[in-house]
Formats: structure tokens, sequence, C-alpha cells
């Protein structure tokens, strides 16, 4: 990124009202929008764009104002600042957890997790039948599959929650972050309020040979009965598939990536 647009330009003066947007811009990567790193003399600042497409729940202003209510808690980067497209960041200093390194740190990702799901309610409710419903809507290419599975699950309706909190449901090594005072979660664009089992379910899905672990590990930390927790987790499972393929269809059409092509036609194929 060579120079910033007005509304990122705006943002950064807020923050350094000397720097008149001076400093060097690079692009990071990511799939759901363009971020980028700017540093200066004043330090460093992380920008978040709104996804050129659309996708489903994502939303800076809302990312903002969430942030903004977790903020005492240090468990997430701070909000600077927010104008459309553009959402500001403090950059946190660290590096991401090594994906062999996710099963090994699994009591302090819980620690994490739970202190998270302490947290007072941000107001921004998590549900996923409407949000499978505007997938279904962006999508072009829709499986017979699809529209069989969207169907039942509205029929019978989402599980009732075993326990309402903050979730953050996209944590995996890539959005954990190892810095001096310990893991921090990154990446809150999915944040919301929702049940703590489809936190767990989604984590489950990210280690699988380890789900049983990670369940009792947190049914440990949060006095929860693992049978009781592991049920309701197998309750948002279905949900959650059905949610993690229409994501792998939506963004594998928008971006004609041929790995996100790959994952969707696997993910059709396991429903």
């Amino acid at each position: 990124m060579h120079s910033p647009d007005s509304q990122l330009k705006y943002l950064i003066e807020q923050q350094w009202p000397t720097a008149q947007a001076g400093g060097h811009f690079f692009t990071l990567p990511g799939l759901s929008g363009q971020s980028v790193r700017i540093t200066g003399e004043q330090g460093v600042l992380l920008a978040r764009r709104s996804p050129a497409a659309p996708i489903p729940f994502v939303d800076r202003q809302r990312e903002f104002r969430l942030l903004h209510k977790l903020q005492v808690s240090q468990l997430a980067p701070r909000a600077l600042g927010w104008r459309e497209p553009w959402l500001l960041v403090e950059w946190l200093p660290g590096e991401t957890l090594p994906p062999a390194a996710f099963s090994a740190r699994r009591e302090a990702v819980i620690h994490l997790l739970y202190h998270l799901h302490q947290q007072p309610l941000t107001g921004y409710r998590l549900s996923l039948a409407p949000l499978l419903q505007r997938y279904w809507q962006l999508c072009q290419q829709r499986n017979w599959r699809w529209q069989r599975r969207l169907r039942q699950l509205l029929s019978r309706g989402e599980p009732r929650p075993l326990r309402l909190a903050p979730i953050h449901m996209d944590v995996h090594p890539g959005n954990l972050l190892v810095t001096a005072n310990g893991l921090r979660l990154i990446d809150w664009e999915y944040a919301a309020d929702g049940d703590v089992a489809l936190e767990l379910a989604a984590i489950c899905v990210v280690d699988p040979p380890q789900a049983d672990a990670w369940i009792a590990a947190y049914a440990e930390t949060a006095q929860l009965i693992p049978a009781v927790l592991h049920q309701h987790i197998q309750r948002w499972q279905p949900w959650l598939q059905l949610l993690m393929a229409s994501w792998y269809q939506l963004r594998a059409e928008q971006s004609q990536d041929d790995t996100l092509e790959q994952l969707a036609r696997a993910s059709w194929q396991d429903l």
C-alpha cells in the first residue's frame, strides 16, 4: 500500500496529530479484508479495512464497538478509531502461535477463553439461522446438499445455549499471539454473544484428534459437566459444519482461489 486514503489519514492523524499520516504502510495477508500495518516515529498501528465484497456478519463498526467493550479485560487489541471503511487498532507485538504448539498450550488457551467467557455480554447476539440464510442468498453456486441441510436445521431451530457469553468464534493458532504478557487473541471480526459450547465446537474442528481433551479441560475450568458440554457441542456441530461450508463457498466465489474452491467442494461432500 503506497499511501492511505482520506478516511485512513483522518484516523491516523487522530492518533498521531503531528504525523500528517506519515509513516510506512505494509499490506498484510488475510482472507476477510485488507489489513495494513502502519509504522512511524510514534509507534505501530494496525488498520483493518471492510471487505470489498460482503461477508455476512463482518462489520468493522460492530467490531470497533465490541473491542471497546472488551478493553478493560485486556483480552484484545485496543480499538483506537473507526471511520468507514477502516478500523484502527493498536498493534500487538508478538508472534502467532505455531500450529504444532496449539495442543501443547491448551491450558493457556482455555484460561484465555474462560476469561473471555466471563466478560459482560456485548449486546451483539450471534444467531446462525439468519447468518446461514444470508450466505445462501449471496452465493451463486448452491449445492443441493446445502439446501437440504439448511431446511433441516431451520425447521429444527437453533440449539438452546448452555451458557451465553462473549465468544471469539475464530480461535486457531493464527489468531493466537504469543506476547510478553501471555497469549492474546486477534482478529475479532466474528466475535459476538453466543453459546460457549459453540466456541468449543469450533475449536474441536481446528484440533479434531484432541477434541475430547479440549472439552474436558474447558469443562473442568468452567465447572461444567463434561458429558453435558459434549452433548451441547454435538447439537451445534451440524450448524457449524454448514456455516464453514457456506463460508468456503462464498469466499471461493469472491476470490477465485483454488484452495478455497477445493475446501468448498470437500465441505459439500462431507454433508
